[in-house]
């Protein structure tokens, strides 16, 4: 069975990630709780990624060479199962199973529920030191795996990930790269007036990392940034300028969105907007 990366190319993306939208609103609503800004910020990154660059297979999650993906900012896993559900790794109804009792779909990501998870995330600041972890050993073992880590503007707060920052290079890890939800907020405000992170691109470029910077919402800017992380021989820290809420206007730079979920009036809104939009 061929890798999902190596399948046709898709090029209306458009399309794709209104689907994915609606997904994220609907399950959200379902749930009766959440957090719909992260998650409408980062899908469309995920979404090219996934389509065309992460080597997996839905039916076989546990394939050896398949690429690890930790999503540090785990809070914005709605995004990963709707891409998930999409590709097919288990059936998109189960969506609406979301934050239940019981469910694989947690409100944070559980490895030891769901196959295709690679780390149970949620205490923000740890995923970039386990993402590193993951591309030390495919360095070791010379495997050709690539490990992508998905964080948070106010994750990057965390004394942790400088850590990681620091180590990475010294190791010559040109397999991982970092992609940064730069939306500038978080559940206590705006990222600059909480803990000024800028300028973020010059403090990274400082820890010699591969640093690309481009519109997170824009489709040829998100496939170029992807391709330059992938011909790295260093590790690449991508900076995704992003709207928190992107594609719902209500919810688009609003912080009160970060982690509140819509009713069933807010969230038919929210959709028939995203499908004209």
């Amino acid at each position: 069975m061929m890798a999902t990366a190596n399948a046709e190319r898709r090029t209306d993306y458009k399309d794709l990630t209104r689907g994915l939208r609606v997904d994220i609103i609907r399950m959200l609503e379902k749930a009766g709780s959440g957090h719909p800004g992260g998650s409408l910020s980062i899908i469309d990154i995920l979404a090219v990624l996934y389509d065309k660059h992460f080597q997996h297979r839905p039916q076989e999650p546990n394939w050896p060479d398949r690429d690890r993906m930790v999503l540090s900012k785990g809070h914005a896993c709605p995004a990963l199962y709707a891409l998930m559900a999409h590709h097919g790794y288990f059936p998109k109804p189960q969506l609406d199973t979301l934050r239940k009792l019981g469910s694989p779909l947690q409100g944070h990501p559980d490895r030891m529920r769901l196959p295709g998870i690679e780390v149970s995330t949620g205490s923000l600041g740890q995923g970039l030191s386990i993402a590193q972890g993951m591309a030390m050993s495919a360095k070791m073992d010379a495997k050709g795996y690539h490990t992508w880590c998905v964080l948070g503007d106010g994750e990057m707060q965390e004394g942790q990930i400088w850590e990681a920052l620091m180590s990475a290079p010294k190791f010559g890890l040109g397999n991982l790269t970092a992609i940064l939800d730069f939306n500038n907020s978080q559940i206590d405000g705006s990222m600059e007036e909480v803990m000024n992170l800028n300028p973020i691109a010059d403090k990274i470029r400082a820890f010699h990392w591969n640093v690309i910077e481009f519109d997170g919402h824009d489709f040829e800017q998100i496939e170029a940034a992807i391709l330059k992380a992938k011909s790295s021989k260093i590790p690449s820290f991508l900076i995704a300028k992003t709207v928190k809420g992107k594609g719902v206007s209500f919810m688009e730079n609003q912080i009160g969105w970060h982690g509140k979920a819509p009713n069933k009036e807010e969230a038919d809104k929210a959709c028939e907007e995203i499908r004209h939009g």
